[in-house]
Formats: C-alpha cells, structure tokens, sequence
C-alpha cells in the first residue's frame, strides 16, 4: 500500500489542498482525520467542505459529534474524539454507506467501526505554520484519488 506525503507551509495551502481533494470527492466516500490538537483537522475540514461547494462555515462538531453540511455533496463531519464506548452503535454505517462524504476527525478511536475502504490523512504539527500531511489509502478507489491529487 502506497503512502502519499505533503508539506503545507500555512493554513491557506493545506485548506487549498483539502479542496482540491473535495473538487474529487465521490458519494460514499470516507475520510479519517488523525493528528493532535491544532494539528489542522478542522482547517482541512474548511477546505474541503469548499471543495464540495459548501457555503456555511465549517467548525469542529467535538459537542455534537455530527454536522452536516449541504453542497454538491452533502457532507458529514464527525469529531469522535468524545464517543465514551467506541463499540456502541451511533449509526455511523448509515453515514459511511450514504450519498455523501463522510469526514471523521480523531477515526482510530471507532476504528471497528469505519469501512474497509477509506482515506485516512495524517496531520503533524512539524513547525508554527508548517504541516507535513500523509494520505494513507485503503481500496482502489482511494489509491486512485490519490494518484490523481499528486501527479
């Protein structure tokens, strides 16, 4: 399985490649956000949530868990990072399996949860503005997605 990697230098560029990944993006589509605070989960959100044509501003659902956006695609942004037992049943297939993209932010904390096939993004927080971004696919259609981002 192939990795992918970027280095971002503000906020702007990572939010800028978050939405060209979102001008991609397909219904039933998964996407798992991992890295620490402030490492950018939400800001990619941003981006991304502007590459699917979404005219509401985007914020992190840490109190909700779920939002959801409409544009092109709808758009359900999850932050799992509060989900007290990561084997209960929220309905997350239902989402996974739905006519939109699925974004979810702090994903190996239901990891038994989440699809086979998925895009799983890695955030590090490598200087002040300065983000390095590992895009890790599982399935063809991720692995392609990919390879159409970087060429």
């Amino acid at each position: 399985m192939d990795k992918f990697e970027l280095v971002t230098y503000n906020s702007e560029e990572t939010a800028q490649f978050a939405e060209k990944l979102g001008g991609q993006l397909q219904p039933g589509d998964v996407i798992a956000l991992e890295g620490d605070l402030g490492a950018g989960k939400t800001t990619f959100t941003k981006g991304l949530a502007k590459g699917l044509d979404i005219k509401r501003t985007v914020n992190s659902p840490t109190f909700t868990i779920i939002k959801e956006y409409q544009g092109r695609l709808p758009l359900y942004h999850m932050d799992v990072y509060r989900v007290a037992d990561a084997m209960e049943d929220l309905g997350f297939d239902e989402y996974f399996e739905g006519d939109g993209v699925t974004v979810v932010e702090w994903a190996h904390l239901i990891n038994e949860q989440l699809p086979a096939e998925l895009l799983t993004i890695y955030l590090y927080h490598e200087q002040e503005d300065r983000r390095k971004l590992v895009l890790v696919p599982k399935g063809k259609r991720y692995e392609e997605l990919c390879k159409e981002l970087f060429q």
